[in-house]
Order: structure tokens, then sequence, then C-alpha cells
């Protein structure tokens, strides 16, 4: 199979970084890049959430640039390129599908992801704990679920979903109690731990708390754009009052 438009444009980036290029792209670094990462990633999953084919398309060239301007970078230091890049995936997915490219059995898709995680953990043998290998530089919603599911992994779950209701109830009145001696460590320290148990609750009935957050930030701002449309004065002058049932008059419009 021929793929001339990738190769077309993996000289286009060379080209970009060479000394007659452009100056912003000679410019560029692994660092320097990171943001851009991190936004192309959240908008071509932003064009999903739309389910904007057309879009998710074009998002994905902008996530395919990322990955060709680390490589040339890397290549131009001698460390890597695209092709080692592309070679290191492809052993990696060859590997970790032993149902697939090899004798192994896996009929449903929890099976596969048993396989995964079990050849991952082969490939991994550094790791001597369950927390290694959790990038930091997560956001800090989608870490909590990965921590939750790791703990999980090895029996650390909760007995029932009781006890994890109870928990979150636990931790509300700590932060309570922090409030009322108004210690803003403690408070805090308090709402992390609000949070974390919460993300436990999404799992345990297999929410995505990621996806569950974009979702009602999505339905407040929609909400909220709303209550400008039918405010009759500047919100500013609004009581709490009058506040709430113009909440409650934009979800009607909206429900």
């Amino acid at each position: 199979m021929n793929y001339p438009n990738l190769e077309e444009l993996i000289e286009v980036i060379r080209v970009l970084r060479s000394e007659n290029g452009c100056v912003w792209d000679r410019a560029q670094t692994h660092e320097s890049l990171r943001p851009n990462m991190l936004e192309e990633a959240y908008e071509a999953v932003d064009a999903i959430n739309k389910g904007d084919i057309l879009n998710l398309r074009e998002e994905l060239g902008d996530v395919l640039l990322q990955v060709l301007l680390h490589s040339q970078i890397a290549s131009e230091s001698n460390e890597f390129n695209i092709e080692d890049v592309a070679k290191e995936l492809k052993d990696k997915l060859i590997h970790r599908h032993p149902h697939v490219f090899g004798n192994d059995k896996a009929d449903t898709p929890e099976d596969v992801i048993k396989n995964w995680e079990r050849l991952k953990q082969e490939e991994k043998k550094d790791r001597k704990s369950q927390m290694d290998g959790i990038p930091k530089s997560l956001p800090a919603l989608v870490a909590a679920q990965k921590i939750s599911k790791r703990a999980v992994k090895v029996g650390f779950e909760w007995d029932k979903v009781e006890t994890l209701l109870e928990c979150i109830k636990s931790e509300y009145n700590e932060f309570k109690e922090a409030v009322n001696n108004k210690n803003s460590l403690s408070m805090e320290d308090e709402m992390g731990d609000i949070l974390f148990a919460t993300v436990n609750l999404a799992r345990w009935y297999k929410i995505d708390a990621e996806q569950a957050l974009l979702k009602a930030n999505i339905k407040f701002m929609k909400r909220f754009r709303k209550m400008e449309e039918l405010a009759t004065k500047p919100l500013e002058e609004y009581s709490f009052e009058e506040y709430d049932n113009l909440w409650k008059q934009a979800k009607k419009e909206l429900d």
C-alpha cells in the first residue's frame, strides 16, 4: 500500500525545520510544543464528542503534525525519527495482540484487555508499584481514574457501593469541619479527598468521570447562555432568588 501524501508531509516538515524553512518551526523544541500537543488532542476529542467527522479529520491532522514535529526534532539530534516511532508502535501492537498475530485466544474485549495488561506488565518489569508509570502531566481527573483502576487490579476495592457512599459523606463532613475551623490547607486537602472518592464512585458504575464532567460543563454553559438570553436586566443586579428562578426557567426551555 502506497501513501504518497504521508511521505510528502514528512518532507514538508523537514523543509519547515531546515535552514531555509520557517522561523517559527525552526525555533520549536520538545518543551515548547508541549501545550500544542495537549491542545490538539483535546480539539480532536471535542470533534469526536460533537460527531463532526470533517472537523475530526482536520484535528487528527493537527495531532499528526505534533507527532511529526517531535520526530523531526529528535531526528536532527540523531535520537530517533518517524520511522523508528512507527516501528516501535508496530512491534508493540503485534506483541500485544497474540490472538491476532499468534496462537493465543481472546473471545471477548475483556479477554483482550486482560492479555494486553499481562503483556504490558511483562514488558515493564522495572515497575515495582502499581502506581509506577502514571504520567505526572495527566489532568488530575484522568490521573485519579487511572490510580483508582490500578489499585483495584490488585484487590484494593470497596466491599459494596454503600460503603463508598458513606466514605464520600464522611469526606464531606470533614470538609465542613475544616471550613468551620477556617483552615484553608485542610479545606483543600479534604476537597481533594471528596473529588477522589467521587471518581471512585464513577468507576464503580463504569462511568468515565472525565467525560461526565465535560458533559456537565457543556450543559452548564448552555443553560447559562440561555439565562443571559432570558435576562431582563444585567445579571449582576439579580438577587439569589431571581437567579434561581431564571436558572429554572432556562432549564425548562432547554430540557
